[in-house]
């Protein structure tokens, strides 16, 4: 049997010199067909290589109507190329194409849970279980059971098959193409898994490192599992580590009181915002009283460094103390300015109307219902100009 590219025959080689045997332009992009690649391209779960073709950087390959078309930044011409792959990312794809393999392969001996979807994400991978639920202590023993086969060290080997060999072997499959002919691929696990597969992947369980559960979420009827393996698993285990010396000295506490500090501090914090809320109310109150004092009507106020929310506590108290009394309330400053028109009972104004006409004086925008508008100025250098049109719509 042989394999059709060179990244089937060994997906540890890096680069190759072949041949641009087609090149040219698809969906706005160019492309190149080579004579041979180490490139894979996306299928079965895992994502595309990328590599070089020359000096050309290649941004994706697929597959196209029994082709592998690399997709390039610049265009190329046909003619003798070296194709190198990003080893890391390839090396990475392995780890964790493998990973999945045999934990795809023990949660179905050991517990029965069918894989029917895998998914290689970019810093975590998962998987879909035909299972409802997962106990955490079943998955405690999954995960125990796959770093002990990555302990084991047990061979990871590809071949093809013929169809009618394949008929013969026991091998765990999602089902092969429609219409396929010709050789099949397997990817074996010694002694643990043989699957249909068209990866790349380490030549040993050990090369994987290590697995992590992370999580499980309920997904169409199953169960989606998240986890991660390889260089991922260190990668994840620094960032943690970076992230808790910080929040060692943020919080000048050990690791094990961060929760209940945190815990405790959000408490206070609640406290403090319910008490700031009430403040503000206060405030707010004190400011309408002010408002209604002067007895004039239309009365203007400006509260610098107030928001939108302040001026309707204002408003709705003044509405309260004086039902009559119309007013154009700003708040903030230079970069976040607001503004809030409300009239009195009794005045015949369009409110829309005149909002807008408020608005187009400051530069903003807003809206409202009833008898009030309210919006966002772009500054408050207008605002003269817009308490003008908003008095002479209330004298009108």
């Amino acid at each position: 049997m042989t394999f059709t590219h060179a990244f089937e025959v060994d997906a540890y080689r890096t680069e190759l010199a072949t041949e641009v045997v087609r090149a040219g332009e698809r969906e706005g992009r160019p492309f190149a067909v080579l004579a041979d690649t180490v490139l894979y391209p996306e299928g079965g779960g895992q994502p595309a290589d990328r590599g070089r073709l020359g000096d050309v950087a290649v941004v994706d390959v697929q597959r196209v109507e029994g082709e592998i078309v690399h997709l390039l930044a610049t265009p190329v011409a046909p003619g003798p190329v070296t194709v190198r792959v990003d080893w890391q990312r390839r090396f990475d794809h392995m780890q964790q194409h493998t990973a999945q393999h045999l934990l795809t392969a023990l949660a179905s001996e050991r517990f029965g849970w069918r894989t029917t979807a895998f998914h290689l994400g970019v810093i975590q991978s998962d998987i879909e279980l035909d299972a409802p639920s997962l106990a955490p202590a079943r998955l405690d023993a999954l995960e125990e059971a796959v770093v002990a086969e990555i302990r084991a060290a047990r061979p990871v080997t590809a071949r093809r098959v013929s169809q009618a060999e394949y008929a013969a072997l026991a091998v765990r499959s999602r089902g092969l193409p429609d219409g396929l002919t010709g050789d099949i691929r397997l990817v074996e696990i010694a002694g643990i898994d043989v699957n249909t597969c068209g990866g790349t992947h380490v030549r040993s369980t050990a090369e994987i490192e290590g697995l992590k559960l992370l999580g499980t979420e309920p997904m169409r009827g199953g169960t989606r599992l998240h986890w991660v393996a390889g260089g991922r698993l260190r990668r994840r285990l620094a960032a943690h580590e970076a992230r808790n010396a910080a929040l060692r000295g943020l919080l000048d506490a050990g690791e094990d009181d961060f929760v209940p500090l945190v815990e405790r501090r959000q408490g206070e914090l609640r406290e403090l915002e319910r008490r700031l809320r009430a403040t503000v109310g206060e405030l707010a109150a004190t400011a309408a009283a002010g408002l209604a004092a002067r007895q004039s009507d239309p009365v203007d106020a400006h509260y610098e460094g107030r928001d939108a929310g302040f001026l309707q506590q204002v408003a709705r108290e003044l509405a309260r103390l004086t039902p009559a009394t119309s007013a154009l309330l700003t708040a903030g400053g230079e970069g976040a300015a607001f503004f809030l028109l409300a009239l009195g009972e009794g005045v015949e104004v369009d409110v829309q109307a005149l909002g807008r006409e408020v608005a187009s004086a400051l530069g903003g925008r807003g809206g409202g219902s009833g008898r009030t508008f309210q919006g966002k100025a772009a500054s408050l250098a207008g605002r003269d100009a817009a308490l003008a049109v908003f008095r002479r719509a209330i004298a009108g």
